[in-house]
């Protein structure tokens, strides 16, 4: 059996997220969103906060094999706590996503023997938290940014 170990700050949980996440139940038999923790960035939204609006999205899509946690330290540490088999990496079209996600996987191979696989964003592409956080700051609408889920956390928690 397949498990696979999508990890980020989904700060906050976008539609590309939800896209990677998707493709990645299509090569494993179970995911487990690992909300982690990114010391150099400070967190916009509660990882509780994240973390229960993303279970939100996947009742509403009707997906039961997938699992959000929250975790802090290391990735692979978390992958291999919860018994993953693979490390998932969605991998957007900006160019330099893929140089620094290889530099990862390279790493946590070498400590935990996990794999890693990356997702193609494909047309969301374009899409990131810190991007939809910055229409946000200036008022406008990211409703087709964010699950509706995600959407109502983010502005129940007026930031």
């Amino acid at each position: 059996m397949e498990v696979g170990f999508y990890s980020g700050s989904f700060d906050p949980f976008t539609i590309g997220h939800l896209h990677v996440l998707k493709q990645a139940l299509r090569v494993c038999d179970k995911v487990i969103v690992g909300i982690g923790t990114n010391s150099d960035k400070k967190r916009r939204f509660d990882k509780d906060l994240m973390k229960e609006a993303i279970e939100k999205v996947l009742a509403h899509e009707n997906i039961s094999n997938v699992t959000v946690i929250t975790y802090e330290g290391l990735t692979f540490k978390a992958a291999l706590d919860n018994n993953a088999t693979l490390l998932l990496r969605g991998v957007r079209n900006n160019g330099t996503d893929y140089p620094y996600e290889e530099s990862l996987a390279a790493k946590n191979k070498e400590y935990s023997g996990l794999d890693t696989i990356y997702i193609r964003a494909c047309e969301y592409g374009t899409v990131s938290s810190s991007g939809v956080m910055e229409l946000l700051k200036y008022g406008m609408d990211v409703s087709k940014y964010l699950p509706k889920d995600v959407l109502e956390a983010v502005m129940k928690s007026k930031i």
